[in-house]
């Protein structure tokens, strides 16, 4: 693990006053405490108290503080994406987000804080407490309006910054007055203070109000504007009145910084509430620029808004976003002013027109610069929130074309770059509308959008089925999607064992991508016939296919093409025994694929995951320790930081390798063991050829006995466990006690018929029921009905803790 705690909080944008007693105590609850709810009104300063105690905390939670921002969405469904996205976890095929999750925190000290949960506070309190319950070490700090309501949380509620008296003029309230009129340009004097008194007392001590006000100290004096919040108050009759009173005071502020604005402001301020969360200037002057206000005028207008404190920004003014606050209040007055579906729809229209633009610029248009090609990816990806956004005023107004068009142009939400689920969930939602007026080209290539989220999600029937259907509907002068269609069936093809007719889909992607000039698809269709002509095992002849696909990959300049058709290389000289141009080529690939920012957040890209473990396992086989070491061990903690059990299983493997070319036979069986346990868990197959030759060989030097054991403790070990095991170059010693109820009591041998003895046996060489069925000439289902007997009979709950039974049982009649 890494010496300093990792997190993503944010640098504090001015000092923070106030709240020492406070920060102590809460800080001290995290000891025995699990969650922890500031609860308080908007702007009470719930936030930046979280984000002060968080930081505080750093040291006390060596594997990370991760702060999960959810004001900006407003569907339940993506709040377990967003947390998944900062823990840098990735979805895995046919296994629910949240399992993946759990096995990335584990037991991990982590202390996660979710920052406004209010609107979602339903979905919140549920997942919350699914992680608690499965991850002892986690701990949660989160903010909201409204307490979570679950059995293990502590409510704190956040109280206003202490008010002056006499006996303590200066109170937190007056020193952050101060202090934000002073960031403000103004310097108030000791003549001030009365006025200053007043106000706070006024504004109750509110963080966000006095922060408002002292913004305003620029043009009014404190009294003036103490005068003026109070003749607010008298205003507040309809509603205000049966509010909680610092429910109206924070109105009154936000009302009266609101009324204050010159008209064009107003305008703006309002417009600016249709962003998901933060924005460019750019992007504001596309969607709010329209009467009354220019598009010149909008940086001035933007300046203006950020000078009273009612818009946030970055340091170098690239970045702009509201407090949740404001932004309330500013949705509010959209609504009012009638606004509301003019701007979503121009929201709508606005991130199709960019989207479709950084998606040429990125994948189709030829002679492109990589660095262009690279920002337009980077600027796809930032637009994701706001993507969701309008996708849901596409699903709301019934407006499918404009959201299929939105889909079909957003490489952020690829395989490249996504959430494979939240692929197949919007495409699904758009074409379950009425698709009245929708062309059969639309359709045709939504169905192709889906396609590739379907194959990503291991549904290969009925990927294949929606990518026929797709090429089928699809206008044959859009040759683009076309190709990529085609180059889609290739994959889904080979992995459903059906080569012949893959090669003729590679073909036929190759020649409209060669007669157009298309480089990104000539790329992919000479990948398409060298994976073709590998697993026909024509090594020549898929190496030279190879060449030429890296050749037109590097003409296009995208690097993930080029890291793709790298590894193939890798995998072709890997099949002639050529380790070493093996390892060049997957060493070429690593670096491309975390250019395209793999490593650039928590749990990386799976994709160099797996590049890394084949880095390692070839250096392995190579006997360059040191490097497979590193490689391993790289690869491992983008798999163990994402949640990712395949790429962990994978990288156990390549350990396994490491292990025995090192010398220790022992060590690579339990490696071996520990990858088909967790593979077995997530419901694949774990034999293979080279486990088979592994245990014989393991057999032959070590024993039966001895090779039984070893599995079956493999089996049972934590993954964890036995990858460190092998990093750290430790030899097995003695026999650790194996998980669950493995200990047989006298007569359970003789409950177990013949044909179950057998299987429990088989058992004990790691066996799947495949690979049983086929050695007892039975069905797999009959395998898994005598291995669910035997489970009932012995007591027991996994295939390890039979074989470890069987074991001790070999001599029994």
């Amino acid at each position: 693990m890494p010496d300093t705690p990792r997190h993503n909080l944010p640098a504090e944008p001015n000092r923070f006053i106030g709240r020492e007693r406070d920060l102590d105590d809460l800080r001290g609850l995290f000891g025995e405490t699990r969650v922890v709810t500031l609860c308080g009104v908007g702007g009470i300063g719930k936030t930046r108290l979280a984000l002060q105690v968080a930081a505080g905390l750093l040291p006390s939670f060596p594997d990370g503080v991760w702060l999960v921002e959810l004001a900006r969405f407003g569907r339940p469904e993506l709040v377990e994406q967003e947390v998944a996205r900062v823990l840098g976890v990735r979805e895995e095929s046919a296994r629910p987000l949240r399992d993946t999750m759990t096995a990335r925190l584990g037991d991990q000290r982590c202390l996660l804080l979710l920052d406004n949960c209010e609107h979602l506070v339903d979905t919140c309190a549920e997942l919350v407490s699914a992680l608690v319950a499965a991850c002892p070490s986690l701990r949660v700090l989160a903010t909201s309006r409204e307490p979570l309501r679950i059995p293990s949380e502590l409510i704190w509620r956040v109280p206003p910054l202490d008010l002056p008296d006499p006996a303590t003029p200066e109170a937190e309230s007056v020193q952050l007055f101060m202090d934000r009129a002073a960031a403000a340009g103004t310097r108030l004097g000791p003549e001030s203070l009365p006025d200053v008194v007043r106000l706070c007392r006024a504004l109750d001590g509110l963080p966000l109000a006095l922060e408002l006000a002292a913004a305003r100290t620029s043009l009014l004096s404190p009294g003036q504007i103490a005068d003026r919040i109070d003749d607010r108050f008298s205003l507040l009759t309809t509603g205000g009145r049966t509010a909680p009173p610092r429910q109206r005071t924070l109105l009154a502020a936000v009302e009266w910084s609101y009324d204050l604005l010159s008209a064009k402001e107003q305008v703006l301020l309002r417009r600016l509430s249709v962003f998901a969360g933060d924005f460019d200037l750019d992007l504001a002057e596309q969607v709010c620029a329209e009467r009354p206000i220019p598009e010149g005028e909008i940086v001035d207008l933007l300046g203006g808004l950020v000078d009273k404190s009612l818009v946030l920004c970055d340091e170098s003014r690239r970045r702009y976003w509201l407090l949740e606050t404001i932004k309330r209040y500013a949705v509010e007055r959209l609504d009012q002013a009638g606004e509301r579906e003019v701007l979503r729809q121009r929201h709508l229209d606005v991130l199709c027109e960019l989207q479709e633009r950084h998606f040429m610029t990125e994948m189709v248009l030829p002679g492109v610069p990589w660095e262009r090609r690279l920002e337009a990816l980077r600027a796809s990806r930032d637009l994701i929130d706001d993507q969701r956004v309008a996708l849901d005023w596409a699903v709301e107004a019934g407006n499918v074309p404009a959201g299929l068009r939105l889909c079909r142009t957003s490489t952020g939400l690829l395989p490249l770059g996504g959430n494979v689920t939240e692929i197949v969930g919007w495409i699904e939602r758009l074409l379950s509308l009425d698709l009245t007026g929708v062309s059969a080209d639309q359709i045709a290539h939504a169905k192709a959008y889906l396609a590739y989220g379907l194959e990503a999600r291991d549904e290969l029937s009925r990927a294949l089925e929606t990518a026929k259907a797709s090429l089928a509907e699809m206008s044959r002068d859009d040759l683009f999607p076309h190709c990529v269609m085609h180059s889609l069936m290739v994959v889904v093809l080979l992995r459903m064992g059906r080569a012949d007719d893959a090669l003729h889909h590679a073909e036929e992607g190759l020649a409209l991508a060669t007669r157009t000039g298309d480089m990104w698809n000539q790329a992919a269709g000479l990948l398409g016939l060298s994976a073709v002509a590998l697993v026909r095992g024509r090594l020549r002849e898929a190496q030279r296919h190879g060449e030429e696909a890296l050749a037109r990959a590097r003409k296009h300049g995208h690097r993930w093409l080029m890291a793709r058709t790298a590894i193939q290389l890798g995998s072709v000289a890997e099949a002639r025994g050529d380790l070493s141009t093996a390892k060049d080529h997957y060493e070429k690939a690593a670096p491309w694929l975390r250019e395209l920012g793999g490593g650039a957040e928590p749990g990386g890209d799976p994709e160099l995951t797996r590049c890394l473990a084949r880095i390692g396992r070839v250096a392995a086989m190579l006997h360059e320790f040191g490097v497979a070491r590193r490689q391993l061990s790289a690869s491992l903690e983008l798999a163990w930081a994402g949640g990712q059990r395949q790429g962990e299983a994978r990288c156990l493997v390549g350990l396994s390798v490491l292990a025995e070319c090192e010398g220790d036979l022992e060590g690579a069986v339990l490696a071996a063991a520990a990858a088909a346990g967790l593979r077995e868990s997530i419901g694949q197959h774990s034999a293979t050829t080279r486990i088979e030759e592994l245990l014989g060989r393991a057999r032959t030097k070590l024993g039966e006995s001895r090779t039984t054991a070893l599995w079956s403790r493999g089996q049972t070990m934590r993954p964890d466990m036995a990858a460190r095991h092998v990093l750290s170059g430790e030899r097995v010693t003695g026999k650790p006690p194996v998980k669950g109820p493995v200990a047989a009591e006298p007569g359970r041998h003789s409950l177990l018929t013949a044909r179950e003895q057998e299987i429990a046996g088989l058992l004990t060489r790691g066996l799947s029921n495949r690979i049983i069925a086929e050695e007892l000439v039975i069905s797999p289902a009959t395998v898994a009905r005598h291995i669910a007997n035997i489970m009932e009979k012995l007591g027991y709950t996994s295939r390890a803790q039979i074989a470890v039974w069987a074991t001790e049982h070999q001599k029994d009649p």
